[in-house]
């Protein structure tokens, strides 16, 4: 789907420019896009798969709930949209736990898709039983939880697993360290 986002600078300042999610990633446009991950109080991460329809990354392992921010759209309302839209889960903003901004920045296709996003990285406890959730065909192919040591594992042998984007490695650090403070651990 070809949205209208909001355009920010290479520091992630508001530009009040809008324009086509399409016409971001043609010109290398700065934008922003929320990343929810979501864990539960016994030490597990809700991962996802990403459909096989996907034109990055398909059927790879990823955050809870991803997506970008409509024009005029705020962070908040962004990741419980998403989190609706993407596995059918109902969260308040005070639900929400900002962590941090994280800046990537990749081209695709040969350099058709130009990527330059600031991740707007927020993590909430889930509560409801992963059964319960309702995954939406066109983005995602799967949800499961994982451990901690499992995610660890599976993020070390990433190069040859094809289970993460093992260029993320950093990224994936950073939201697990961030979750075991939140759960004291």
């Amino acid at each position: 789907m070809d949205e209208f986002i909001d355009i920010v600078s290479k520091t992630g300042d508001p530009t009040g420019k809008v324009a086509l999610k399409s016409e971001a990633h043609k010109n290398g446009w700065y934008h922003n896009t929320i990343h929810l991950w979501l864990y539960t109080l016994n030490g597990q991460i809700l991962l996802q798969q990403r459909s096989h329809k996907k034109l990055i990354y398909p059927l790879l392992w990823d955050v809870s709930v991803a997506g970008h921010i409509d024009a005029g759209e705020s962070f908040i309302e962004a990741a419980i949209r998403e989190a609706k839209e993407e596995i059918g889960l109902e969260l308040i903003p005070s639900h929400l736990n900002k962590i941090g901004v994280k800046l990537h920045k990749s081209s695709y296709n040969n350099g058709e898709v130009l990527d330059y996003e600031f991740h707007q990285v927020y993590i909430a406890q889930l509560t409801t039983d992963i059964e319960e959730l309702k995954p939406q065909e066109d983005e995602v192919e799967a949800l499961k939880l994982v451990n901690f040591n499992e995610f660890e594992e599976l993020l070390s042998r990433s190069e040859e697993n094809s289970h993460f984007v093992s260029t993320n490695k950093p990224y994936y650090k950073f939201v697990i360290n961030a979750i075991k403070a939140t759960l004291s651990l």
